[in-house]
Protein backbone atom coordinates (compact mmCIF):
# COMPACT_ATOMS: atom_id res chain seq x y z
CA UNK A 1 0.00 0.00 0.00
CA UNK A 2 2.81 2.39 0.88
CA UNK A 3 4.64 1.81 -2.41
CA UNK A 4 1.43 2.20 -4.40
CA UNK A 5 0.55 5.49 -2.73
CA UNK A 6 4.05 6.87 -3.26
CA UNK A 7 4.05 5.89 -6.93
CA UNK A 8 0.68 7.59 -7.30
CA UNK A 9 1.91 10.91 -5.95
CA UNK A 10 5.13 10.67 -7.95
CA UNK A 11 3.29 10.12 -11.20
CA UNK A 12 0.40 12.55 -10.78
CA UNK A 13 1.18 15.81 -9.06
CA UNK A 14 -2.39 17.05 -9.53
CA UNK A 15 -3.79 14.54 -7.04
CA UNK A 16 -0.67 14.18 -4.88
CA UNK A 17 -1.85 16.50 -2.14
CA UNK A 18 -5.30 14.91 -2.05
CA UNK A 19 -3.63 11.54 -1.46
CA UNK A 20 -1.50 13.07 1.29
CA UNK A 21 -4.58 14.53 2.98
CA UNK A 22 -6.39 11.19 2.73
CA UNK A 23 -3.46 9.27 4.20
CA UNK A 24 -3.13 11.72 7.10
CA UNK A 25 -6.88 11.51 7.69
CA UNK A 26 -6.64 7.72 7.88
CA UNK A 27 -3.60 7.93 10.15
CA UNK A 28 -5.65 9.97 12.64
CA UNK A 29 -8.98 8.18 12.29
CA UNK A 30 -9.40 5.67 15.11
CA UNK A 31 -11.03 2.86 13.15
CA UNK A 32 -8.59 2.56 10.25
CA UNK A 33 -5.36 4.09 11.54
CA UNK A 34 -3.78 0.72 12.28
CA UNK A 35 -4.38 -0.40 8.70
CA UNK A 36 -2.56 2.54 7.10
CA UNK A 37 1.19 3.21 7.17
CA UNK A 38 0.44 6.93 7.48
CA UNK A 39 3.52 7.98 9.44
CA UNK A 40 5.91 6.09 7.16
CA UNK A 41 4.10 7.50 4.13
CA UNK A 42 4.51 11.08 5.35
CA UNK A 43 8.21 10.59 6.03
CA UNK A 44 8.59 9.23 2.49
CA UNK A 45 6.51 12.10 1.10
CA UNK A 46 8.80 14.52 2.92
CA UNK A 47 11.75 12.97 1.09
CA UNK A 48 10.04 13.85 -2.20
CA UNK A 49 10.25 17.53 -1.27
CA UNK A 50 14.00 17.29 -1.66
CA UNK A 51 13.63 15.91 -5.19
CA UNK A 52 11.26 18.69 -6.25
CA UNK A 53 8.33 16.32 -6.74
CA UNK A 54 6.32 18.02 -3.97
CA UNK A 55 6.41 21.51 -2.48
CA UNK A 56 6.96 21.84 1.23
CA UNK A 57 4.27 24.36 2.19
CA UNK A 58 1.31 22.78 0.30
CA UNK A 59 2.40 19.38 1.63
CA UNK A 60 2.43 20.64 5.22
CA UNK A 61 -0.95 22.36 4.85
CA UNK A 62 -2.70 19.34 3.34
CA UNK A 63 -1.08 16.96 5.84
CA UNK A 64 -2.16 19.10 8.80
CA UNK A 65 -5.68 19.48 7.41
CA UNK A 66 -6.07 15.74 6.85
CA UNK A 67 -4.75 14.91 10.32
CA UNK A 68 -7.02 17.48 11.98
CA UNK A 69 -10.10 16.16 10.17
CA UNK A 70 -9.25 12.57 11.13
CA UNK A 71 -9.12 13.57 14.79
CA UNK A 72 -12.31 15.60 14.42
CA UNK A 73 -14.30 12.68 13.03
CA UNK A 74 -12.98 10.39 15.78
CA UNK A 75 -13.96 12.98 18.39
CA UNK A 76 -17.46 13.32 16.93
CA UNK A 77 -17.97 9.55 16.89
CA UNK A 78 -16.85 9.32 20.51
CA UNK A 79 -19.16 12.17 21.49
CA UNK A 80 -22.24 10.83 19.71
CA UNK A 81 -21.76 7.07 20.03
CA UNK A 82 -19.75 6.62 23.22
CA UNK A 83 -21.85 3.66 24.35
CA UNK A 84 -21.48 1.89 21.01
CA UNK A 85 -17.75 2.41 20.46
CA UNK A 86 -16.55 -0.30 22.93
CA UNK A 87 -18.80 -2.79 21.13
CA UNK A 88 -17.38 -1.91 17.70
CA UNK A 89 -14.39 -3.22 15.76
CA UNK A 90 -11.46 -3.08 16.45
CA UNK A 91 -12.14 -2.51 20.14
CA UNK A 92 -14.11 -5.73 20.50
CA UNK A 93 -10.89 -7.58 19.72
CA UNK A 94 -8.51 -5.11 21.39
CA UNK A 95 -10.32 -3.39 24.26
CA UNK A 96 -6.95 -2.48 25.76
CA UNK A 97 -6.45 0.15 23.03
CA UNK A 98 -9.46 2.08 24.24
CA UNK A 99 -8.40 1.58 27.85
CA UNK A 100 -5.01 3.11 27.07
CA UNK A 101 -6.68 6.05 25.38
CA UNK A 102 -8.88 6.69 28.40
CA UNK A 103 -5.93 6.32 30.78
CA UNK A 104 -3.88 8.80 28.77
CA UNK A 105 -6.79 11.24 28.67
CA UNK A 106 -7.42 10.92 32.40
CA UNK A 107 -3.77 11.56 33.13
CA UNK A 108 -3.21 14.58 30.88
CA UNK A 109 -6.74 15.95 30.50
CA UNK A 110 -7.32 18.20 27.52
CA UNK A 111 -3.58 18.39 26.85
CA UNK A 112 -3.80 14.73 25.83
CA UNK A 113 -5.23 15.72 22.43
CA UNK A 114 -2.14 17.82 21.79
CA UNK A 115 0.38 15.38 23.26
CA UNK A 116 -1.28 12.26 21.88
CA UNK A 117 -0.66 13.41 18.31
CA UNK A 118 3.01 12.55 18.80
CA UNK A 119 2.51 9.11 20.39
CA UNK A 120 2.06 6.61 17.57
CA UNK A 121 0.45 3.63 19.35
CA UNK A 122 -2.45 5.63 20.81
CA UNK A 123 -2.52 8.69 18.51
CA UNK A 124 -5.84 7.90 16.86
CA UNK A 125 -7.59 6.70 20.03
CA UNK A 126 -7.08 9.91 22.05
CA UNK A 127 -9.65 12.04 20.12
CA UNK A 128 -12.14 9.19 20.38
CA UNK A 129 -11.61 9.07 24.15
CA UNK A 130 -11.89 12.87 24.31
CA UNK A 131 -15.30 12.69 22.67
CA UNK A 132 -16.44 9.89 24.95
CA UNK A 133 -15.35 11.98 27.95
CA UNK A 134 -17.31 14.97 26.54
CA UNK A 135 -14.37 17.31 26.14
CA UNK A 136 -15.69 20.78 25.12
CA UNK A 137 -15.62 21.22 21.35
CA UNK A 138 -13.82 24.58 21.45
CA UNK A 139 -11.03 23.20 23.61
CA UNK A 140 -10.75 20.11 21.41
CA UNK A 141 -10.52 22.08 18.18
CA UNK A 142 -7.81 24.39 19.47
CA UNK A 143 -5.74 21.45 20.72
CA UNK A 144 -6.46 19.52 17.52
CA UNK A 145 -5.37 22.23 15.09
CA UNK A 146 -2.57 23.40 17.37
CA UNK A 147 -1.03 19.91 17.31
CA UNK A 148 -1.73 19.03 13.68
CA UNK A 149 0.50 21.82 12.37
CA UNK A 150 3.71 20.98 14.29
CA UNK A 151 3.05 17.26 13.71
CA UNK A 152 2.93 17.78 9.95
CA UNK A 153 6.03 19.97 9.97
CA UNK A 154 8.01 17.53 12.10
CA UNK A 155 7.10 14.39 10.14
CA UNK A 156 7.77 16.04 6.78
CA UNK A 157 10.99 17.46 8.19
CA UNK A 158 12.18 13.98 9.16
CA UNK A 159 11.72 12.80 5.58
CA UNK A 160 13.11 15.92 3.98
CA UNK A 161 16.05 16.14 6.35
CA UNK A 162 16.71 18.51 9.22
CA UNK A 163 19.37 20.49 7.36
CA UNK A 164 17.14 21.16 4.38
CA UNK A 165 14.18 22.11 6.60
CA UNK A 166 16.27 24.58 8.58
CA UNK A 167 17.61 26.00 5.34
CA UNK A 168 14.08 26.56 4.08
CA UNK A 169 13.05 28.21 7.36
CA UNK A 170 15.98 30.60 7.52
CA UNK A 171 16.74 31.18 3.82
CA UNK A 172 13.52 30.70 1.84
CA UNK A 173 10.77 31.75 4.24
CA UNK A 174 10.19 35.50 3.93
CA UNK A 175 10.13 36.62 7.53
CA UNK A 176 9.62 40.28 6.63
CA UNK A 177 6.33 39.67 4.80
CA UNK A 178 3.16 40.55 6.77
CA UNK A 179 1.42 37.24 5.96
CA UNK A 180 4.34 35.25 7.39
CA UNK A 181 4.41 37.29 10.58
CA UNK A 182 0.61 37.08 10.96
CA UNK A 183 0.71 33.30 10.49
CA UNK A 184 3.43 32.86 13.10
CA UNK A 185 1.68 35.06 15.65
CA UNK A 186 -1.61 33.28 14.96
CA UNK A 187 0.05 29.91 15.64
CA UNK A 188 1.55 31.23 18.89
CA UNK A 189 -1.86 32.61 19.91
CA UNK A 190 -3.56 29.27 19.18
CA UNK A 191 -1.06 27.41 21.35
CA UNK A 192 -1.40 29.91 24.22
CA UNK A 193 -5.20 29.90 24.10
CA UNK A 194 -5.21 26.10 23.94
CA UNK A 195 -3.05 25.85 27.06
CA UNK A 196 -5.24 28.35 28.96
CA UNK A 197 -8.50 26.64 27.99
CA UNK A 198 -7.18 23.17 28.71
CA UNK A 199 -5.87 24.17 32.13
CA UNK A 200 -9.17 25.86 33.00
CA UNK A 201 -11.21 22.88 31.85
CA UNK A 202 -8.92 20.47 33.68
CA UNK A 203 -9.28 22.55 36.90
CA UNK A 204 -13.07 22.46 36.58
CA UNK A 205 -13.00 18.67 36.23
CA UNK A 206 -10.92 18.36 39.39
Amino acid sequence: MLDTALELIKGNALIAYAVVAAMCFGESFAFISLLLPGWAFMVAAGALVGTGTLSFLPLAVTAAAGAAMGDAVSYWIGLRFKHVVPKSWPFTRHPEWLDRGHAFFNRYGGMSVFLGRFFGPIRAVIPLAAGMMEMPARTFWIANIGSAIPWALSVIGIGWGGKELLGWIFDELRWDEPQTQISLWALVAVVIVAIVLIRRWHAQRD
